[in-house]
């Protein structure tokens, strides 16, 4: 009876113990009472004092000679004593009750004589404010004024043993509450630990373990599962991915897009309870957790929100904390990347930085760079640690670089072997599985593709996809500087009318061969009366003519052969590794076919030198003063003809 009405007395507020000096002073919760609002839930109190009183004063004569009934404040009979309690309660409604009536009405002793016999009735009033609570009322054959005393004493009796009932109850409400008190003090002390190591850890792996190893603390006959948003592999078989199946009843599913909690009872009385765990942000998952038939304690609910609540923010900091070293690793390496590609404006040393560099950057298996020739519409691989593939060429249609190419965006493939949308010669003959692909943009026109692949499947993330992306970038604008810079030295070394080197570069690269070669020769070609051609046909047609020439030159002589514009009218061609026999057939072929092909028909004067490691003075001065002696002499020769200068 106690642990059912424990909590429904209204809790009353004491303040600090009085201070007790000499004085003997009564215990405090002695001047407790009952108040108006307990009336509707004093019947078991009443029903416990009244059996506890029979049990004491069952020696009293009074006992015997008639009965005990006890009424509350509406007239109604609560307890009683006697088997005639049954008939009595029958005839409550009767003269009995109007004597109660006037007892509970007057608060003094009420008797008189009822259908059941002679009845007292004395009413019992409250501690503080003196108000009728109940009335005991004695019923007997007999007349009662003689047992007057007595029945008072009884009263009292019965009095005592309420108030003690109810200051057992009052204290043990107290002591109920100081228990919850001290529980909750535990819990949130606790869940304080458990908050504070959460936030302890600055990694997402460390939050996780350090949320299920609070949750085993917390809720030790629990089963916990967590169930992420996000791709996190952990190692523990309770942190589980979320999975929608059915929105409208799964419970986690549930939890998540709401983002409430949601509970669910099993038919055997297990409690299964989803939470989301949220940031301020975002939602990044829900706990779930199952707890047996009985062991779930409602005032548990707000403790386990707050946890949720704290390893949403705790996961969050972390996933942030992870992110920004990402972050300021991605940046480093693109940093360092940048550094290292503008460090060369040769565009085969950058192919092979990058790949190099991506390699290591990625982790990955292999790597292939490919070039887009315009003139030729073919890709061609610059650089690769797949041998096989050097300077092979692939048609812009083909395989990923062909996808690269058409859309013009990146590209990423979890496995190759499963989804084959189209044919890679890389992924087939590596044995590749995962690919991350990104076009090199130069002005917004794709001028190469970058390949990166790895042997295992789901290899990559969606982190290196957006990392390759960014490095491909900054490759393309490597790529842009190398290729301006080869054109501003072309610029430079070329001369802009015929196309051939330009003198200084010339005599640059003789210097440079004279440093190696054992010997060279040396021609001077001049194309003679050419103010004539001037003259007579305008310069437009001079510089027709000069083009002419300079194309046959080149038709002349090797790849390696060096064609200049010197001055002028006048022409040079460097041959490393011939001597001036030799030389002096390529001049002649050279005159011939100036002679047979220039339209108008000119003629060529052409002066022929060499060098050699046994000469005393090798400079490109004497080689030249040479070749323009030569020169010299075969004009004032009748012109259209070649002659050897002598050492």
């Amino acid at each position: 009876m106690v642990d059912q009405i424990n909590s429904n007395f209204a809790y009353r507020n004491r303040s600090a113990i009085e201070d007790t000096s000499a004085e003997i002073q009564s215990v405090w919760f002695m001047h407790e009472d009952i108040s108006d609002a307990d009336e509707p839930l004093l019947a078991p109190l009443f029903r416990e004092s009244f059996a506890q009183w029979l049990i004491e004063a069952a020696g009293q004569a009074l006992f015997g000679a008639g009965q005990f009934l006890l009424f509350n404040k509406e007239a109604a009979i609560v307890a009683g004593s006697g088997k005639q309690l049954t008939e009595a309660a029958e005839t409550a409604e009767g003269t009995l009750a109007s004597i109660i009536r006037d007892a509970i009405s007057t608060g003094i002793v009420t008797m008189n004589e009822s259908e059941v016999g002679y009845v007292a009735a004395m009413p019992l009033t409250r501690r503080k404010d003196g108000a009728v609570f109940c009335v005991l009322a004695y019923l007997s054959k007999g007349d009662t004024k003689e047992k007057l005393e007595l029945l008072h004493q009884c009263g009292l009796h019965f009095r005592s043993c309420f108030y003690h009932k109810f200051e057992q109850i009052y204290v043990k409400d107290l002591l109920l509450q100081q228990q919850r008190s001290e529980q909750d003090a535990k819990r949130k002390d606790a869940l304080f630990q458990a908050a504070k190591r959460l936030y302890d850890q600055i990694d997402v792996a460390s939050v996780l373990s350090e949320l299920l190893r609070s949750l085993e603390q917390l809720y030790p006959s629990s089963e916990v599962h967590l169930y992420l948003s996000q791709d996190h592999l952990n190692g523990d078989a309770r942190v589980k991915p979320l999975v929608f199946k059915n929105a409208e009843h799964d419970l986690v599913a549930k939890a998540f897009l709401n983002g409430k909690s949601v509970t669910e009872h099993d038919r055997d009385g297990t409690l299964r309870l989803a939470v989301p765990m949220t940031g301020k942000q975002a939602a990044y998952g829900v706990l779930c957790m199952s707890i047996g038939p009985g062991l779930w304690d409602e005032a548990d609910l707000p403790a386990f929100l707050l946890l949720a609540d704290t390893s949403g923010s705790a996961f969050e900091n972390a996933k942030l904390y992870e992110q920004s070293n990402l972050l300021i690793n991605e940046l480093r390496l693109i940093n360092e990347l940048t550094k290292r590609l503008n460090q060369s404006l040769r565009l085969k040393e950058i192919f092979q930085f990058a790949t190099s560099e991506l390699l290591t950057i990625f982790d990955a298996d292999y790597c292939c760079v490919l070039q887009l020739n315009k003139d030729k519409n073919q890709f061609i691989v610059m650089s690769s640690n797949f041998p096989a593939l050097t300077s092979e060429q692939f048609s812009p249609d083909y395989g990923f670089c062909g996808m690269v190419y058409r859309t013009k965006e990146p590209l990423i493939i979890s496995d190759y072997w499963h989804t084959r949308v189209v044919t890679s010669k890389l992924m087939d003959n590596t044995g590749s599985r995962s690919l991350i692909a990104s076009p090199i943009m130069v002005e917004g026109e794709v001028v190469g593709v970058i390949l990166v692949t790895h042997k295992a499947p789901n290899f990559f993330s969606y982190d290196n996809y957006k990392l390759l992306q960014v490095m491909s970038t900054h490759i393309g604008l490597a790529v842009t500087n190398a290729s301006l810079h080869a054109e501003v030295r072309r610029m430079v070394i070329t001369d802009n009318l015929t196309g051939l080197h330009a003198r200084h570069y010339l005599n640059e690269q003789i210097q440079n061969k004279q440093r190696k070669d054992p010997f060279g020769s040396l021609i001077l070609v001049d194309i003679d009366l050419f103010k004539r051609v001037n003259d007579t046909y305008g310069h437009q047609v001079g510089d027709r003519i000069l083009i002419q020439v300079s194309d046959i030159i080149r038709s002349s002589i090797r790849q390696g052969d060096i064609a200049a514009r010197w001055g002028g009218e006048e022409l040079a061609v460097y041959l490393p590794g011939i001597r001036s026999e030799q030389a002096y057939r390529i001049a002649e072929r050279i005159r011939q076919h100036v002679e047979q092909e220039t339209d108008p028909v000119v003629t060529v004067s052409c002066g022929v030198s060499e060098w050699t490691f046994e000469d005393e003075k090798i400079s490109v001065e004497s080689l030249f003063y040479r070749a323009d002696m030569a020169l010299y002499e075969a004009k004032h020769n009748g012109r259209n003809c070649i002659f050897v200068g002598q050492s």
